[in-house]
Order: C-alpha cells, then structure tokens, then sequence
C-alpha cells in the first residue's frame, strides 16, 4: 500500500479582492461575496507560473519527506495552465529540483482534478513497484476573461506530494476510486486564450453529480460513515459548491472548514482539492481520517481515504503551511492585477 510521504504548498502572495473586480465590472460587490463565498482571491507574481509554483510547492514537498531525491521515479504536474502548449512542465521541475534523469515524466489535464489524478497514477507506480517515489503535483494560474464571473475566483496556487510507500507515510491512502462522464461545462480551444463555460449548467450536472457521485462511491467502497472522519475536503471552485455537498453527507462544520481554503485565496483549479488536503495535513493527528473528492470539468471526480500515521506530526515542522502562504498578501489594484496577467500569458 502506498501512502504520501511528504506534501507541500505555495501560494503567491499578491491579492486582489472583489470590491476591487467589482468597481471596474461596475457589480455589486456585497452580492457577488455573498454569492461566491469568498472576498478575494491569490494572482501569479510577473515571474510566476505553473512551473515556478510546482518547484516551490515540490520543495516544500521535499523538505517534509526527507528522501535521497536521485529516487523519485516518476514527476507528474496537474495543470490548465502548463506555460508551454508542447514543452512538458514536469520536465522542467525535474530539472529545478536536481533529481537526476532517472524518471518518467508527463503533464496531465483535466481541469481542476489534474492534480489529484497524478496522485492515483503515483500510487499505483508505488504500488507495483515501478517507481519507489512518485512527485505528483497539481498547480494553476487560472485564467479569467475580463468582464467574466470567473475573474472573481480564479486563482492561483498549488500542492505538491511524494508517493510512497506506506512504511514511511505520513498518511496511507487506503482508497481511491473515480466518477467520470463527458459532460461539457467548461472548455477552452486551442489557441484561445480564456476558458468559456456553461454558466449554471456547471453546478447540478457537472459539479454536484460528479462530487457526490465519486464521494458515495468511496463510501460504499470503503463502508466507512462521514462521521468517521476527521476531515472532509471536495474541491472548491467557489465557497458555497463545497458547503451545499457537505449539507447533502451531513458533514459537520468541524470537518469541511480546515481544508476550505477557497475563502481566503480562490479557486486554484488543480491546485483546489489538494491545496484543501495539503491544509488539513499541516493540522492532522495520528489516526485522524481525511476524505477528500477533486472534481475537474469535462468531467470527473477522483475520491481518496487517507489515514494519519505518527510521523505526520514530526513533518509538519519541517516546512512552511498553507496557511502561512495564505497569510501573506499584498494587495494590488486592477490595473496592477491586469499587467500580473499579461505578463505570464
């Protein structure tokens, strides 16, 4: 059985809040926040990008795990936002990290669950032996057409972990399984530069079916109760989806607010469900028990179970949380947020 053996967050530290979206789009910025569930969301520094987010969240990663890094075997990045059409992104994280030319590496997509599925792919790899260390990472600098609701939340961040084996865990992953249709709710063209979507035909049958569907699944996989665990996370492409989900399970405020991150930051796509996981694990105890659902439009959902194990506690200290990433900001104005974004384009 495999488990993660380190995890590791970034978060850039510029912000932009609704009132400031909202004065340009000429929008109620009260209504939007209430709307949303948020108040403001993360923006890529002019020098940052997918790849610059993974290698800093990788380190991170690394500093946790403690591993002779010449043994990773496989790295794989999760993104919608790769900064090379055709150029592998993995393959430059390898690079930044020193870990030798000894591994397979690919880019996933999926929308927001390219993250999460790298994990399975590792956990597997672990699992059969192919690799003894996988890197899997999930990163975003979201786009946003100006003018579009999705300017409000889109974000940018990412998590990174090292699969392993169970032995040397922080958290074993005791289950995982996945929900998948092909249900077109968000999409972007080749060469278009900003992703459209399907407005509210994004919520019943793209983002609830698939959640609860994957995260039933799980359940019945698993026979495990929701109030079996300690923590719950779905992903998080604004701050009311996660918490309507959570009403429908039963899930208590105690287990869906640690990993709710979206709030603070936004929605960092790839980056969402597992940025939500890379929180809780930064407060986890041993033999806490973490469910935790990603969703990517298109569409799909991937559910894990993991488990706490006593070296959890000892690798929190080792690097930095999620939540000191969130607590660093500084602010920008819209025309300061718009050249952020024209310059990682």
């Amino acid at each position: 059985m495999s488990g993660i053996v380190g995890w590791g967050a970034y978060i850039p530290k510029y912000r932009i809040t609704v009132e400031e979206i909202a004065m340009v789009q000429h929008a109620n910025a009260s209504s939007i926040k209430e709307g949303l569930g948020l108040v403001e969301k993360s923006v890529p520094g002019k020098d940052e990008d997918t790849a610059t987010i993974s290698v800093a969240a990788a380190r991170n990663a690394l500093a946790r795990a403690e591993i002779n890094r010449k043994e990773i075997g496989a790295v794989y990045v999760g993104s919608e936002s790769h900064p090379y059409a055709v150029k592998p992104t993995s393959s430059i994280v390898g690079e930044a990290l020193d870990i030798g030319n000894s591994y397979t590496a690919l880019d996933t997509q999926f929308a927001c669950k390219a993250g999460s599925a790298t994990i399975q792919i590792n956990s597997g790899l672990v699992d059969s032996k192919m690799v003894k260390y996988g890197l899997s990472i999930g990163a975003d600098t979201s786009q946003a057409e100006p003018g579009n609701a999705l300017e409000y939340s889109a974000a940018a961040g990412g998590a990174a972990f090292i699969i392993g084996s169970n032995k040397e865990s922080v958290a074993t992953i005791d289950y995982t399984c996945s929900f998948t249709t092909d249900t077109p709710d968000f999409w972007r063209r080749a060469l278009q530069p900003y992703p459209s979507h399907a407005g509210r035909f994004t919520g019943e049958p793209a983002y609830f079916k698939h959640v609860v569907s994957s995260t039933k699944m799980i359940l019945e996989k698993s026979g495990m109760q929701i109030t079996d665990f300690k923590y719950v996370v779905f992903h998080m492409p604004n701050g009311k989806f996660p918490l309507r989900v959570a009403k429908i399970f039963g899930v208590t405020k105690e287990q869906i607010t640690p990993g709710l991150i979206v709030t603070k930051i936004g929605n960092t796509y790839s980056g969402s469900s597992i940025l939500g996981l890379a929180s809780v694990l930064d407060i986890a105890k041993p033999g806490d028990k973490i469910l935790v659902t990603s969703y990517g439009s298109g569409s799909g959902s991937d559910s894990f179970i993991l488990t706490c194990t006593e070296k959890i506690v000892e690798a929190q200290k080792k690097a930095k949380t999620t939540n000191d990433y969130v607590a660093r900001k500084e602010y920008l104005t819209y025309p300061e947020y718009v050249a952020h974004m024209e310059e990682i384009h």
